[in-house]
């Protein structure tokens, strides 16, 4: 498969997933890389962030040969703290969406928007709590990080970090009924990996 392929075609196996990690590449000097496995430790999906640019470039690739491009995530601007990340498919070069980080909000608890193509919100990503945000912040970072991704009452997407004081680990669970398009759900857990994950 190439990744000129339409948007007809099957879906990329990792965004049929109802479970999956992600794991902070080891030793990856410059820029970020992250192996994406199912349940039963298959590679399902690499990301690799790229070093020295200006504005974040994150791509997804169906494994670390880079033959197959799935996603691209790019930052609309050099520096904003209350950063907008376009979301693209890179087998049809079509935008899918966009996630938005809460710059100040953020500050005492991440926060994130979902937005589709017109920029209007799908759904929010929240940490868990407000206390449990507090004490990573004043305590200790070694507390793993939870987060919810809802909108409505559809159940709410879930997304956990593992203790593990060396590696970065993120648990990304996908029940029946949460609504959301899987290409964008995963781009946010990548950008949680990068971008909240530097913080550790």
């Amino acid at each position: 498969m190439t990744a000129t392929q339409t948007a007809g075609d099957e879906p990329a196996r990792v965004f049929q997933l109802d479970h999956y990690l992600i794991r902070r590449k080891v030793l990856k000097i410059l820029g970020g890389a992250f192996h994406v496995f199912d349940r039963k430790d298959a590679l399902v999906g690499y990301s690799q962030q790229k070093a020295f640019k200006l504005k974040e470039d994150i791509r997804v690739y169906t494994d670390d040969t880079l033959q197959e491009e799935l996603l691209l995530v790019k930052a609309r601007q050099i520096i904003d703290f209350a950063a907008a990340y376009d979301i693209v498919d890179s087998r049809t070069g079509a935008k899918v969406g966009a996630a938005r980080r809460k710059g100040l909000k953020s500050i005492l608890r991440d926060s994130w928007e979902l937005l589709d193509v017109n920029d209007k919100v799908l759904g929010k990503l929240e940490e868990d709590s407000a206390g449990m945000a507090l004490a990573r912040r004043l305590l200790s970072n070694l507390i793993p990080q939870r987060f919810r991704l809802s909108a409505g009452s559809r159940p709410p997407v879930h997304f956990a970090q593992r203790f593990n004081p060396f590696i970065y680990k993120l648990e990304v669970d996908l029940p029946q009924g949460h609504g959301f398009d899987p290409r964008l759900v995963f781009a946010l857990a990548v950008l949680i990996c990068a971008i909240e994950g530097r913080q550790d």
